[in-house]
Protein backbone atom coordinates (compact mmCIF):
# COMPACT_ATOMS: atom_id res chain seq x y z
CA UNK A 1 0.00 0.00 0.00
CA UNK A 2 1.34 3.48 -0.94
CA UNK A 3 2.32 5.53 2.48
CA UNK A 4 -0.11 7.95 2.54
CA UNK A 5 1.62 11.83 2.33
CA UNK A 6 1.06 15.17 3.43
CA UNK A 7 -0.44 15.98 -0.21
CA UNK A 8 -3.04 13.09 0.56
CA UNK A 9 -4.16 14.69 3.42
CA UNK A 10 -4.64 18.39 1.58
CA UNK A 11 -6.47 17.07 -1.39
CA UNK A 12 -8.76 15.20 1.29
CA UNK A 13 -9.48 18.16 3.09
CA UNK A 14 -10.33 20.38 0.24
CA UNK A 15 -12.63 17.99 -1.71
CA UNK A 16 -14.34 17.75 1.75
CA UNK A 17 -14.82 21.72 1.53
CA UNK A 18 -16.39 21.40 -1.50
CA UNK A 19 -13.29 21.70 -4.25
CA UNK A 20 -14.18 19.17 -7.13
CA UNK A 21 -11.90 20.73 -9.89
CA UNK A 22 -8.45 21.83 -10.21
CA UNK A 23 -6.84 24.32 -12.82
CA UNK A 24 -3.02 23.17 -13.57
CA UNK A 25 -0.09 24.20 -14.79
CA UNK A 26 2.50 22.11 -12.36
CA UNK A 27 6.17 21.80 -11.93
CA UNK A 28 8.65 20.21 -10.13
CA UNK A 29 7.50 21.68 -6.68
CA UNK A 30 4.48 20.26 -7.75
CA UNK A 31 4.82 16.67 -8.50
CA UNK A 32 3.51 14.97 -5.55
CA UNK A 33 0.56 16.89 -5.96
CA UNK A 34 -0.02 15.82 -8.98
CA UNK A 35 0.51 12.27 -7.51
CA UNK A 36 -1.68 12.66 -4.67
CA UNK A 37 -4.74 14.12 -7.42
CA UNK A 38 -4.16 10.98 -9.72
CA UNK A 39 -4.15 8.48 -6.15
CA UNK A 40 -7.85 10.69 -4.80
CA UNK A 41 -9.57 10.21 -8.30
CA UNK A 42 -12.61 12.45 -6.95
CA UNK A 43 -11.12 16.41 -8.15
CA UNK A 44 -11.03 16.76 -11.92
CA UNK A 45 -8.18 18.28 -13.48
CA UNK A 46 -7.69 20.55 -16.19
CA UNK A 47 -4.56 21.24 -17.75
CA UNK A 48 -3.62 25.21 -19.36
CA UNK A 49 -0.44 25.79 -20.90
CA UNK A 50 0.13 29.24 -19.50
CA UNK A 51 -0.97 30.14 -15.61
CA UNK A 52 -3.14 33.02 -16.52
CA UNK A 53 -5.36 30.64 -18.11
CA UNK A 54 -5.25 28.72 -14.65
CA UNK A 55 -6.40 31.72 -12.85
CA UNK A 56 -8.88 33.09 -15.48
CA UNK A 57 -10.76 29.76 -15.82
CA UNK A 58 -10.89 29.34 -11.91
CA UNK A 59 -12.36 32.22 -12.15
CA UNK A 60 -15.26 31.77 -14.59
CA UNK A 61 -15.94 28.50 -13.12
CA UNK A 62 -16.81 30.20 -9.87
CA UNK A 63 -18.56 33.15 -10.96
CA UNK A 64 -21.25 30.75 -12.85
CA UNK A 65 -21.03 27.62 -10.47
CA UNK A 66 -20.51 28.89 -7.01
CA UNK A 67 -18.36 26.36 -6.07
CA UNK A 68 -14.69 27.04 -4.86
CA UNK A 69 -12.42 25.80 -7.51
CA UNK A 70 -8.28 25.14 -7.23
CA UNK A 71 -5.17 26.21 -9.05
CA UNK A 72 -2.06 24.45 -8.95
CA UNK A 73 0.53 26.66 -9.84
CA UNK A 74 4.67 26.89 -10.00
CA UNK A 75 6.36 28.34 -7.21
CA UNK A 76 6.02 32.87 -7.66
CA UNK A 77 7.34 33.09 -11.15
CA UNK A 78 4.35 30.94 -11.83
CA UNK A 79 1.77 32.53 -10.20
CA UNK A 80 2.84 35.56 -11.30
CA UNK A 81 1.77 34.68 -14.88
CA UNK A 82 -1.63 34.25 -12.80
CA UNK A 83 -2.00 37.43 -11.30
CA UNK A 84 -3.90 40.06 -13.89
CA UNK A 85 -6.69 37.62 -13.96
CA UNK A 86 -6.55 37.09 -10.02
CA UNK A 87 -6.95 40.84 -9.93
CA UNK A 88 -10.06 40.66 -11.81
CA UNK A 89 -11.12 37.53 -9.34
CA UNK A 90 -11.00 39.65 -6.76
CA UNK A 91 -13.04 42.38 -8.00
CA UNK A 92 -15.82 39.60 -8.64
CA UNK A 93 -15.73 38.41 -5.49
CA UNK A 94 -14.74 34.79 -6.55
CA UNK A 95 -13.98 32.48 -4.24
CA UNK A 96 -10.92 30.67 -5.55
CA UNK A 97 -7.98 28.15 -3.60
CA UNK A 98 -4.60 28.67 -5.00
CA UNK A 99 -1.94 25.75 -4.56
CA UNK A 100 1.30 27.32 -4.70
CA UNK A 101 4.17 25.00 -4.99
CA UNK A 102 7.86 26.06 -3.24
CA UNK A 103 10.98 24.70 -2.13
CA UNK A 104 11.67 22.65 0.93
CA UNK A 105 12.43 25.06 3.93
CA UNK A 106 15.40 23.61 4.46
CA UNK A 107 16.14 24.87 0.24
CA UNK A 108 15.10 28.53 0.79
CA UNK A 109 18.10 29.91 2.35
CA UNK A 110 20.21 28.83 -0.43
CA UNK A 111 18.42 31.15 -3.10
CA UNK A 112 18.13 28.81 -6.11
CA UNK A 113 17.06 30.26 -9.22
CA UNK A 114 12.69 30.09 -8.45
CA UNK A 115 13.49 31.37 -5.30
CA UNK A 116 10.91 34.48 -4.94
CA UNK A 117 8.80 36.02 -1.75
CA UNK A 118 5.51 34.22 -3.07
CA UNK A 119 4.09 35.91 -0.26
CA UNK A 120 4.24 39.99 -1.61
CA UNK A 121 3.36 38.67 -4.92
CA UNK A 122 -0.19 36.73 -3.47
CA UNK A 123 -1.16 39.52 -1.09
CA UNK A 124 -2.72 42.27 -3.07
CA UNK A 125 -5.18 39.45 -4.95
CA UNK A 126 -6.13 37.09 -1.57
CA UNK A 127 -7.69 37.30 1.05
CA UNK A 128 -5.35 35.37 3.41
CA UNK A 129 -2.18 33.76 2.19
CA UNK A 130 -1.35 30.95 4.21
CA UNK A 131 2.22 29.27 4.23
CA UNK A 132 2.21 25.48 5.14
CA UNK A 133 4.70 24.60 8.17
CA UNK A 134 3.40 21.24 9.18
CA UNK A 135 2.12 18.16 8.17
CA UNK A 136 0.04 17.68 10.87
CA UNK A 137 -1.77 21.38 10.43
CA UNK A 138 -2.32 20.71 6.45
CA UNK A 139 -6.27 20.28 7.71
CA UNK A 140 -6.20 22.95 9.31
CA UNK A 141 -4.82 25.19 6.97
CA UNK A 142 -7.18 24.15 4.46
CA UNK A 143 -10.12 25.37 6.58
CA UNK A 144 -8.61 28.53 7.05
CA UNK A 145 -8.24 28.93 3.58
CA UNK A 146 -11.98 28.02 2.56
CA UNK A 147 -12.48 30.56 5.52
CA UNK A 148 -10.96 33.29 3.74
CA UNK A 149 -12.52 32.82 0.62
CA UNK A 150 -15.64 33.72 2.69
CA UNK A 151 -14.12 37.25 4.36
CA UNK A 152 -15.42 40.14 2.77
CA UNK A 153 -17.44 40.06 -0.32
CA UNK A 154 -15.78 36.66 -1.05
CA UNK A 155 -12.34 36.53 -2.99
CA UNK A 156 -9.16 33.73 -3.43
CA UNK A 157 -7.03 32.43 -0.50
CA UNK A 158 -3.59 31.43 -1.72
CA UNK A 159 -1.82 28.37 0.08
CA UNK A 160 1.91 27.96 0.12
CA UNK A 161 2.62 24.45 -0.31
CA UNK A 162 6.67 23.77 0.77
CA UNK A 163 7.87 20.35 -1.09
CA UNK A 164 9.41 18.84 2.46
CA UNK A 165 5.60 19.75 4.25
CA UNK A 166 3.68 18.29 1.46
CA UNK A 167 6.00 15.20 0.94
CA UNK A 168 6.09 14.18 4.42
CA UNK A 169 4.23 10.82 5.67
CA UNK A 170 0.76 11.72 7.24
CA UNK A 171 0.49 11.75 10.97
CA UNK A 172 -1.06 8.54 11.83
CA UNK A 173 -4.98 8.74 11.81
CA UNK A 174 -5.06 11.66 9.38
CA UNK A 175 -8.46 11.65 7.50
CA UNK A 176 -9.29 9.46 4.25
CA UNK A 177 -10.95 10.86 0.99
CA UNK A 178 -13.98 9.18 2.58
CA UNK A 179 -13.89 11.03 6.24
CA UNK A 180 -15.65 14.22 5.90
CA UNK A 181 -16.22 14.15 9.33
CA UNK A 182 -13.79 17.18 9.97
CA UNK A 183 -14.76 19.03 6.75
CA UNK A 184 -14.84 22.94 6.89
CA UNK A 185 -18.39 23.97 5.70
CA UNK A 186 -19.56 24.12 1.97
CA UNK A 187 -19.87 27.74 0.67
CA UNK A 188 -21.04 27.03 -2.44
CA UNK A 189 -24.68 28.73 -1.14
CA UNK A 190 -22.38 31.71 0.36
CA UNK A 191 -24.08 35.51 -0.67
CA UNK A 192 -22.86 37.53 1.83
CA UNK A 193 -23.94 38.92 5.27
CA UNK A 194 -27.08 40.59 6.16
CA UNK A 195 -27.75 44.08 6.50
CA UNK A 196 -28.99 45.66 9.81
CA UNK A 197 -32.75 46.07 10.22
CA UNK A 198 -31.88 49.85 11.54
CA UNK A 199 -29.87 49.90 7.77
CA UNK A 200 -33.07 48.72 5.77
CA UNK A 201 -35.58 51.40 7.52
CA UNK A 202 -32.98 54.14 7.50
CA UNK A 203 -32.77 53.75 4.23
CA UNK A 204 -36.42 53.85 3.20
CA UNK A 205 -36.84 56.93 4.96
CA UNK A 206 -34.06 58.27 2.60
CA UNK A 207 -35.62 57.19 -0.50
CA UNK A 208 -38.57 58.58 0.83
CA UNK A 209 -36.98 61.98 0.95
CA UNK A 210 -35.58 61.64 -2.51
CA UNK A 211 -37.08 63.31 -5.64
CA UNK A 212 -35.49 61.69 -8.24
CA UNK A 213 -33.61 57.78 -7.24
CA UNK A 214 -31.69 55.84 -9.39
CA UNK A 215 -30.94 52.10 -8.03
CA UNK A 216 -27.26 50.78 -8.66
CA UNK A 217 -27.48 46.96 -8.52
CA UNK A 218 -24.54 44.69 -8.32
CA UNK A 219 -23.82 41.47 -6.75
CA UNK A 220 -26.75 38.77 -5.89
CA UNK A 221 -28.92 41.83 -7.22
CA UNK A 222 -28.71 40.51 -10.31
CA UNK A 223 -29.84 37.45 -10.86
CA UNK A 224 -33.24 36.50 -12.08
CA UNK A 225 -34.57 37.40 -8.74
CA UNK A 226 -32.56 40.52 -7.71
CA UNK A 227 -33.67 42.36 -10.95
CA UNK A 228 -37.45 41.23 -9.93
CA UNK A 229 -37.69 42.66 -6.78
CA UNK A 230 -35.02 45.54 -8.34
CA UNK A 231 -37.91 46.73 -10.72
CA UNK A 232 -40.64 46.62 -8.35
CA UNK A 233 -38.98 49.16 -5.58
CA UNK A 234 -38.15 51.06 -8.62
CA UNK A 235 -41.76 51.33 -9.85
CA UNK A 236 -42.33 51.71 -6.46
CA UNK A 237 -40.52 54.62 -6.15
CA UNK A 238 -40.53 56.18 -9.69
CA UNK A 239 -36.91 55.76 -10.16
CA UNK A 240 -34.41 54.42 -12.65
CA UNK A 241 -32.65 50.47 -12.71
CA UNK A 242 -28.94 50.60 -13.72
CA UNK A 243 -26.58 48.16 -12.93
CA UNK A 244 -23.00 48.44 -11.69
CA UNK A 245 -20.58 48.82 -15.64
CA UNK A 246 -18.42 45.37 -14.94
CA UNK A 247 -20.61 43.00 -13.03
CA UNK A 248 -19.17 39.66 -12.23
CA UNK A 249 -22.08 37.59 -13.75
CA UNK A 250 -25.44 39.48 -14.82
CA UNK A 251 -28.63 37.42 -15.50
CA UNK A 252 -30.43 39.56 -18.52
CA UNK A 253 -32.98 38.93 -21.05
CA UNK A 254 -36.01 36.85 -21.89
CA UNK A 255 -38.66 39.20 -20.47
CA UNK A 256 -36.44 40.17 -17.06
CA UNK A 257 -37.05 43.70 -16.28
CA UNK A 258 -35.27 46.14 -18.62
CA UNK A 259 -31.86 47.51 -16.51
CA UNK A 260 -29.60 49.82 -17.81
CA UNK A 261 -25.62 49.79 -17.79
CA UNK A 262 -23.53 52.41 -15.87
CA UNK A 263 -21.23 54.51 -18.03
CA UNK A 264 -18.23 53.92 -18.60
CA UNK A 265 -16.32 57.79 -19.55
CA UNK A 266 -16.95 60.56 -16.47
CA UNK A 267 -18.92 62.97 -18.38
CA UNK A 268 -21.30 60.21 -19.68
CA UNK A 269 -21.82 59.21 -16.48
CA UNK A 270 -22.50 62.27 -14.76
CA UNK A 271 -24.87 62.74 -17.69
CA UNK A 272 -26.32 59.69 -16.69
CA UNK A 273 -27.04 60.03 -12.91
CA UNK A 274 -27.84 63.66 -13.60
CA UNK A 275 -29.12 64.95 -10.50
CA UNK A 276 -30.39 61.73 -9.04
CA UNK A 277 -30.23 60.43 -5.99
CA UNK A 278 -28.36 56.98 -5.90
CA UNK A 279 -28.98 53.83 -3.98
CA UNK A 280 -25.86 51.56 -3.83
CA UNK A 281 -27.09 48.06 -3.63
CA UNK A 282 -24.77 45.55 -4.17
CA UNK A 283 -22.38 48.08 -6.22
CA UNK A 284 -19.99 50.85 -5.71
CA UNK A 285 -20.28 54.14 -5.76
CA UNK A 286 -19.78 55.65 -9.34
CA UNK A 287 -16.25 56.67 -9.66
CA UNK A 288 -14.33 57.15 -12.70
CA UNK A 289 -12.24 54.64 -14.46
CA UNK A 290 -9.13 56.35 -14.85
CA UNK A 291 -8.66 60.25 -13.55
CA UNK A 292 -9.26 62.39 -16.03
CA UNK A 293 -8.02 66.25 -15.71
CA UNK A 294 -11.43 68.40 -15.26
CA UNK A 295 -13.52 65.67 -13.87
CA UNK A 296 -13.93 64.46 -10.17
CA UNK A 297 -12.83 61.29 -9.56
CA UNK A 298 -16.16 60.43 -7.37
CA UNK A 299 -18.97 61.09 -10.54
CA UNK A 300 -21.92 61.01 -7.62
CA UNK A 301 -21.31 63.66 -4.64
CA UNK A 302 -21.53 62.21 -1.47
CA UNK A 303 -24.85 64.14 -0.12
CA UNK A 304 -26.75 62.17 -3.52
CA UNK A 305 -25.22 58.97 -2.35
CA UNK A 306 -27.78 56.20 -0.46
CA UNK A 307 -26.23 53.05 1.17
CA UNK A 308 -28.28 50.22 1.26
CA UNK A 309 -25.85 47.39 0.80
CA UNK A 310 -21.95 47.06 -0.02
CA UNK A 311 -20.45 44.45 -2.02
CA UNK A 312 -19.94 42.41 0.96
CA UNK A 313 -23.87 41.80 1.79
CA UNK A 314 -26.13 39.16 0.98
CA UNK A 315 -27.85 42.41 -1.74
CA UNK A 316 -31.03 39.73 -2.53
CA UNK A 317 -31.85 39.67 1.20
CA UNK A 318 -31.40 43.18 1.54
CA UNK A 319 -33.70 44.36 -1.65
CA UNK A 320 -36.33 41.89 -0.62
CA UNK A 321 -36.66 43.56 2.67
CA UNK A 322 -36.30 46.83 1.35
CA UNK A 323 -39.32 46.11 -0.43
CA UNK A 324 -41.62 44.68 2.17
CA UNK A 325 -40.77 48.01 4.07
CA UNK A 326 -41.99 49.75 0.87
CA UNK A 327 -44.68 48.18 -0.10
CA UNK A 328 -42.82 47.38 -3.43
CA UNK A 329 -45.35 44.11 -4.85
CA UNK A 330 -44.03 42.03 -7.81
CA UNK A 331 -44.80 43.48 -11.56
CA UNK A 332 -46.26 41.54 -14.05
CA UNK A 333 -44.15 39.48 -15.90
CA UNK A 334 -43.19 41.60 -19.36
CA UNK A 335 -44.19 39.94 -22.55
CA UNK A 336 -40.89 38.88 -24.74
CA UNK A 337 -40.84 37.60 -28.15
CA UNK A 338 -37.43 36.29 -29.35
CA UNK A 339 -35.48 38.82 -32.20
CA UNK A 340 -36.71 37.08 -35.95
CA UNK A 341 -33.77 35.44 -37.82
CA UNK A 342 -32.24 36.77 -40.72
CA UNK A 343 -32.86 40.67 -40.06
CA UNK A 344 -28.85 41.69 -40.98
CA UNK A 345 -28.75 42.74 -44.20
CA UNK A 346 -26.58 39.61 -45.49
CA UNK A 347 -24.01 40.19 -47.95
CA UNK A 348 -23.30 43.73 -46.21
CA UNK A 349 -20.39 43.79 -44.43
CA UNK A 350 -20.01 42.81 -41.12
CA UNK A 351 -20.41 46.08 -37.65
CA UNK A 352 -20.63 45.29 -34.14
CA UNK A 353 -24.02 46.49 -34.58
CA UNK A 354 -24.69 43.44 -37.43
CA UNK A 355 -22.86 41.02 -35.19
CA UNK A 356 -25.44 41.76 -31.42
CA UNK A 357 -28.30 41.49 -33.90
CA UNK A 358 -27.58 38.21 -35.81
CA UNK A 359 -26.29 36.43 -32.07
CA UNK A 360 -29.88 37.97 -30.86
CA UNK A 361 -31.33 35.98 -33.17
CA UNK A 362 -29.87 32.52 -32.62
CA UNK A 363 -28.65 32.94 -28.69
CA UNK A 364 -29.30 29.51 -27.09
CA UNK A 365 -32.20 30.04 -23.45
CA UNK A 366 -29.36 29.83 -20.53
CA UNK A 367 -26.92 30.83 -22.90
CA UNK A 368 -23.69 32.13 -20.83
CA UNK A 369 -21.42 34.79 -22.42
CA UNK A 370 -18.20 35.76 -21.32
CA UNK A 371 -17.36 39.62 -22.80
CA UNK A 372 -13.92 41.08 -23.40
CA UNK A 373 -13.41 44.58 -25.13
CA UNK A 374 -15.80 47.55 -26.03
CA UNK A 375 -15.97 46.37 -29.76
CA UNK A 376 -19.27 43.54 -28.84
CA UNK A 377 -19.45 44.32 -25.15
CA UNK A 378 -20.58 48.10 -24.86
CA UNK A 379 -22.95 47.01 -28.03
CA UNK A 380 -24.42 43.66 -26.62
CA UNK A 381 -24.95 44.98 -22.86
CA UNK A 382 -27.55 47.76 -24.71
CA UNK A 383 -29.70 44.90 -26.53
CA UNK A 384 -29.27 41.58 -23.81
CA UNK A 385 -32.73 42.66 -23.04
CA UNK A 386 -33.91 41.51 -26.34
CA UNK A 387 -32.10 37.88 -25.97
CA UNK A 388 -33.16 34.84 -24.56
CA UNK A 389 -32.68 34.40 -21.13
CA UNK A 390 -28.94 34.21 -20.33
CA UNK A 391 -25.93 35.12 -18.18
CA UNK A 392 -23.10 37.17 -18.70
CA UNK A 393 -19.79 37.64 -17.22
CA UNK A 394 -17.77 40.66 -17.43
CA UNK A 395 -13.85 41.81 -17.42
CA UNK A 396 -14.24 43.19 -13.66
CA UNK A 397 -10.95 44.26 -12.51
CA UNK A 398 -9.46 45.88 -16.10
CA UNK A 399 -6.60 43.47 -16.42
CA UNK A 400 -6.56 42.06 -20.08
CA UNK A 401 -6.55 38.24 -21.24
CA UNK A 402 -9.80 37.45 -18.91
CA UNK A 403 -12.40 36.34 -21.90
CA UNK A 404 -10.93 33.52 -23.30
CA UNK A 405 -10.06 31.61 -20.35
CA UNK A 406 -13.43 32.88 -18.29
CA UNK A 407 -15.18 31.37 -20.75
CA UNK A 408 -13.27 28.28 -20.18
CA UNK A 409 -14.47 27.73 -16.70
CA UNK A 410 -17.84 28.78 -17.41
CA UNK A 411 -17.86 25.69 -19.76
CA UNK A 412 -16.68 23.48 -17.03
CA UNK A 413 -18.61 24.82 -14.29
CA UNK A 414 -22.26 24.82 -16.37
CA UNK A 415 -21.68 22.32 -18.61
CA UNK A 416 -25.37 22.35 -19.80
CA UNK A 417 -25.20 25.39 -21.20
CA UNK A 418 -23.88 26.62 -24.61
CA UNK A 419 -21.04 29.18 -24.14
CA UNK A 420 -20.18 32.37 -26.56
CA UNK A 421 -17.13 34.71 -25.83
CA UNK A 422 -17.24 37.65 -27.09
CA UNK A 423 -13.65 38.93 -27.28
CA UNK A 424 -11.44 41.59 -29.17
CA UNK A 425 -8.93 40.17 -31.14
CA UNK A 426 -6.15 42.77 -29.19
CA UNK A 427 -7.06 41.26 -25.75
CA UNK A 428 -7.44 37.74 -27.32
CA UNK A 429 -3.48 37.21 -27.65
CA UNK A 430 -3.00 37.91 -23.75
CA UNK A 431 -4.34 34.14 -23.12
CA UNK A 432 -4.61 32.83 -26.39
CA UNK A 433 -3.16 29.25 -24.77
CA UNK A 434 -7.13 29.03 -23.68
CA UNK A 435 -7.88 27.56 -26.99
CA UNK A 436 -5.77 24.01 -26.59
CA UNK A 437 -7.12 23.51 -23.28
CA UNK A 438 -10.56 24.42 -25.10
CA UNK A 439 -10.16 21.72 -27.77
CA UNK A 440 -8.29 19.34 -25.33
CA UNK A 441 -11.36 19.53 -22.70
CA UNK A 442 -14.03 19.62 -26.19
CA UNK A 443 -16.02 22.12 -24.73
CA UNK A 444 -19.16 23.81 -26.13
CA UNK A 445 -18.18 26.91 -26.46
CA UNK A 446 -18.76 29.63 -29.77
CA UNK A 447 -16.16 32.76 -29.90
CA UNK A 448 -16.52 35.41 -31.59
CA UNK A 449 -13.38 37.37 -32.74
CA UNK A 450 -14.24 41.29 -33.52
CA UNK A 451 -10.96 41.26 -36.05
CA UNK A 452 -10.28 45.11 -36.26
CA UNK A 453 -7.12 44.66 -35.57
CA UNK A 454 -6.15 47.48 -33.73
CA UNK A 455 -6.46 48.53 -30.19
CA UNK A 456 -9.64 50.40 -30.55
CA UNK A 457 -10.35 51.58 -26.81
CA UNK A 458 -6.88 53.04 -27.10
CA UNK A 459 -7.80 55.21 -30.46
CA UNK A 460 -11.04 55.89 -28.51
CA UNK A 461 -9.19 57.66 -25.80
CA UNK A 462 -6.58 59.04 -28.12
CA UNK A 463 -9.19 60.83 -29.80
CA UNK A 464 -11.29 61.99 -26.77
CA UNK A 465 -7.89 63.85 -25.97
CA UNK A 466 -7.83 65.47 -29.71
CA UNK A 467 -4.14 62.91 -30.28
CA UNK A 468 -3.61 62.46 -34.45
CA UNK A 469 -4.54 58.80 -34.85
CA UNK A 470 -2.72 59.16 -38.05
CA UNK A 471 0.36 59.77 -36.15
CA UNK A 472 3.21 57.41 -37.50
CA UNK A 473 3.96 56.63 -34.14
CA UNK A 474 0.43 56.45 -32.51
CA UNK A 475 -0.34 55.01 -35.27
CA UNK A 476 2.68 52.00 -34.57
CA UNK A 477 1.38 51.80 -31.34
CA UNK A 478 -2.22 51.15 -32.09
CA UNK A 479 -3.20 49.34 -34.88
CA UNK A 480 -2.17 45.34 -34.97
CA UNK A 481 -2.83 45.21 -39.04
CA UNK A 482 1.44 44.72 -40.19
CA UNK A 483 1.02 41.84 -39.95
CA UNK A 484 -2.78 41.20 -39.62
CA UNK A 485 -2.96 38.35 -37.32
CA UNK A 486 -4.82 35.52 -38.85
CA UNK A 487 -6.66 33.81 -36.07
CA UNK A 488 -8.43 30.77 -38.11
CA UNK A 489 -4.70 29.47 -38.27
CA UNK A 490 -4.07 30.25 -34.71
CA UNK A 491 -7.19 28.27 -33.58
CA UNK A 492 -6.66 25.61 -35.97
CA UNK A 493 -3.10 25.01 -34.61
CA UNK A 494 -4.19 25.07 -31.18
CA UNK A 495 -7.02 22.18 -32.52
CA UNK A 496 -10.16 24.74 -32.16
CA UNK A 497 -11.95 24.31 -35.53
CA UNK A 498 -12.46 28.10 -37.13
CA UNK A 499 -14.26 30.38 -39.61
CA UNK A 500 -13.40 33.45 -41.11
CA UNK A 501 -16.44 35.36 -41.73
CA UNK A 502 -16.91 38.67 -43.81
CA UNK A 503 -20.31 39.40 -44.58
CA UNK A 504 -23.76 38.53 -42.49
CA UNK A 505 -25.18 36.04 -43.97
CA UNK A 506 -21.58 34.01 -43.77
CA UNK A 507 -21.51 35.05 -39.82
CA UNK A 508 -25.30 33.45 -39.81
CA UNK A 509 -24.11 30.45 -41.05
CA UNK A 510 -21.28 30.03 -38.90
CA UNK A 511 -23.11 31.30 -35.69
CA UNK A 512 -25.54 27.87 -36.52
CA UNK A 513 -22.90 25.69 -37.14
CA UNK A 514 -20.98 26.91 -34.12
CA UNK A 515 -24.18 27.04 -31.86
CA UNK A 516 -24.55 23.41 -32.38
CA UNK A 517 -21.35 21.82 -32.58
CA UNK A 518 -20.17 19.14 -29.81
CA UNK A 519 -16.69 21.18 -29.49
CA UNK A 520 -15.51 24.74 -29.84
CA UNK A 521 -15.06 27.06 -32.70
CA UNK A 522 -14.02 29.86 -33.21
CA UNK A 523 -15.26 32.68 -35.48
CA UNK A 524 -12.98 35.37 -36.80
CA UNK A 525 -15.39 38.35 -37.89
CA UNK A 526 -13.91 40.63 -39.92
CA UNK A 527 -14.75 44.13 -39.35
CA UNK A 528 -13.78 47.56 -41.57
Amino acid sequence: MTQRTGADTMFDALYAGGARICFANPGTTELNMVSALARHGGIRTVLSLFEGVCTGAADGYARVSGQVPLTLLHLGPGFANGIANLHNARRAGSRIINLIGDHASWHLSYDAPLTSDIESLASPVSRRVIRMAQTSAISSDVADAFAATREAEGGAATLIVPTDVIDAASPAGSSSASDTSSAPEAISGWAGTKVSEAQIIRTAEQLRGAEETILLLGGNGLTEAGLKVGAAIADRLGARLLMEPYPAIATLGGGLPLIERQAYFPDDVIAQMGSAHVLLVGARMPISYFGYEGYPSQLVPEERLIRLAAPEHDVLDALNRLAAVLNAAPLAPAAFEPVATGTSVGDAPLSPASIVEELLSQLPEDAIISLEGSTLGGPWLKNAHRARRHRVMTNTGGAIGQGLPCAVGAALGAPQSRVISLQSDGSAQYTLQALWTMAREKLPLTIIIAANHRYGILQTELARASAPLDDEIIAGLTKLDKPRVDWVSLAMGYGVDALRVTSNAQLAQALRFGLTLEGPLLIQAELP
